[in-house]
């Protein structure tokens, strides 16, 4: 992408009114303008990060064996008075009134409407195990939206529903959810701890929150150090093994947000100069609830006996759109954002540091070219703006690797080649930067 073509309004300072780290520089960076309390337009550089985490977020799910669907964000009130959730779930529901009398809302999660899809198709336990996910637009209205996309009332949310015939089935489900959650975030450059959780108005006994950790987090959490050094399953799991040992490995250690967190089992379960006390942020909440829907909802599967029986299910929220506020406020400094590579919206930038000269344009062009070529996302400032206030900008973007020309390294034979991440510079061909882009990529 040609910077000249491209839109993106920096801002030199954030507003006033934004308060924490990532709602400045998404502001700054032109990712986002706010709309009103607590919903955004998501400007050009916001989607494609925004496109980036969604890929990953699908690429685990199916892994872990779910199945994509689409849901509209419009629901019937209907379903929701069939599960009992209707009147208690509460004044965050945005209720509608179509022009037919007829009560709608704008869904805050799809618990009902997902298991009225299953019960009109899935008829028998040989169907089973099932997990259906997608991708989708909530609104809860909050009392408060606030800290920019990290609380606010319109966001986006990847939710996934399974369904089993038996307990231990189910739980063999939750166990893929928890496991799969722990290779997305690790995917994305986070270190995401497993804590048990109040399920809430979803409802169930079993779940459990992933936290990243970050000095600007939203709450006190509490842990045990060992979590936090703990590697993610991997690319090798077997989702279809017994889950159980590997989900126990993290479960068995000490883990609690502010609201769970008891200080004298903290103290005596894990040892002194591991017991860690940081701020977090949610960034997935998973919950494995029975029959609470199904049962009501008469969402039931014949068994092998012939009887009917109302399917075990679960349902397993990632936040798509919190996530990207949270990656920032986990990777940044003084200067702007540090992405992870597999998560930022250009992976490489070419800075034209005079583009009124045609031999050092020329160096530009063909950087350009062939890492278009090789398939790296490339940003290239071809304008005509100052050096510094080029740098400053993909300083601020976060912009992972920068091959800078100018013109007494295109005499040289040489170009600039930055690192974001540990602001390191060093001299080198034009070559020889590319193949670092390329390994950087790889890496």
């Amino acid at each position: 992408m040609r910077l000249s073509r491209y839109f993106l309004p920096v801002l030199k300072e954030a507003p006033a009114d934004a308060q924490i780290v990532s709602h400045q520089l998404m502001l700054r960076a032109g990712m986002i303008k706010q709309n009103g309390a607590g919903i955004y337009s998501w400007l050009p550089l916001g989607m494609r990060v925004l496109h980036k985490i969604e890929k990953i977020v699908r690429e685990e799910q199916e892994r872990a064996g779910a199945v994509e669907l689409l849901m509209p964000t419009i629901q019937s009130a209907d379903l929701w008075k069939e599960s009992g959730r209707y009147e208690a779930y509460g004044k965050e529901m945005l209720r509608i009134i179509d022009r037919h009398d007829r009560e709608m809302l704008y869904g805050p999660t799809n618990e009902e409407m997902i298991t009225d899809i299953f019960r009109t198709y899935v008829k028998s336990y040989k169907q089973l195990p099932l997990n259906l996910y997608h991708i989708q637009w909530k609104f809860r209205d909050e009392v408060r939206p606030r800290f920019g996309v990290m609380r606010g009332r319109e966001f986006l949310m990847k939710d996934a529903y399974s369904f089993d015939s038996s307990v231990g089935a189910a739980k063999q489900s939750y166990y893929r959810m928890f496991c799969a959650y722990l290779n997305t975030f690790t995917r994305m450059g986070l270190k995401a701890v497993p804590m048990r959780a109040d399920t809430g108005p979803i409802g169930g006994d079993l779940s459990h929150e992933f936290i990243v950790l970050a000095d600007t987090g939203e709450s006190a959490v509490f842990c045990d150090s060992a979590l936090v050094d703990m590697p993610a399953p991997g690319a090798d799991l077997n989702f279809w093994q017994d889950l159980l040992p590997e989900v126990e490995k993290r479960t068995m250690l000490y883990a609690a947000t502010e609201e769970m967190h008891d200080q004298a089992r903290f103290e005596a379960e894990v040892p002194a100069e591991r017991r860690l006390s940081a701020r977090g942020i949610e960034v997935g909440h998973i919950f494995y609830f029975g029959t609470k829907y199904s049962a009501p909802m008469k969402a039931e599967v014949a068994t092998s006996e012939g009887k009917n029986m109302p399917v075990e299910m679960g349902s397993y929220g990632i936040g798509v759109s919190r996530l990207l506020g949270a990656i920032i406020e986990a990777s940044h400094d003084e200067k702007g954002v540090i992405w992870p590579s597999s998560v930022a919206p250009f992976e490489a930038a070419v800075l034209n540091l005079r583009a009124d000269d045609a031999d050092v344009t020329k160096v530009c062009e063909r950087a350009y070219e062939q890492l278009q070529k090789a398939g790296v996302d490339t940003l290239y400032d071809d304008t005509s703006e100052r050096p510094g206030a080029k740098f400053s900008t993909m300083e601020l973007i976060g912009v992972p690797e920068m091959i800078v020309v100018g013109p007494k390294g295109v005499k040289a034979g040489v170009v600039e080649y930055r690192t974001r991440k540990t602001g390191a510079s060093e001299e080198m061909t034009l070559e020889s930067a590319i193949n670092r882009c390329l390994a950087g990529r790889r890496g």
